[in-house]
């Protein structure tokens, strides 16, 4: 079984925070955590490589933003809410009610540049 890093609390950093969250899809992605709650990876429909979408998870897991566990197949993903509000506190709330929803999940997210 391939080893999932997770930073430890103490280790997230604002700026790591704040790269993660910056990207549209990236945004997207935590945006729909926060709203409905954890969920798969095969549940998000991007129209995006897989490899890209890959890609956005490695980011967000390894700057603390998300929680990811396997269950058989299944990589399902959480948002680290506690931790950001232990340590950035309302900075998850500003950036989501800041965030515009992608009008499609399944446009390009090069309209949004």
């Amino acid at each position: 079984m391939k080893f999932l890093y997770h930073p430890d609390q103490k280790d997230i950093s604002l700026a790591g925070v704040l790269y993660a969250l910056g990207d549209p899809v990236r945004l997207e992605i935590v945006r729909l955590l926060a709203t409905q709650g954890e969920r798969c990876c095969g549940e998000f429909n991007f129209a995006i490589a897989k490899s890209t979408m890959s890609n956005h998870f490695k980011i967000l897991r390894e700057s603390g933003v998300l929680l990811i566990r396997k269950e058989g197949t299944q990589h399902i993903n959480t948002l680290r809410q506690d931790d950001l509000e232990a340590l950035f506190p309302g900075l998850l709330d500003a950036v989501l009610r800041s965030a515009k929803p992608l009008m499609s999940q399944q446009q390009s997210t090069a309209n949004y540049k």
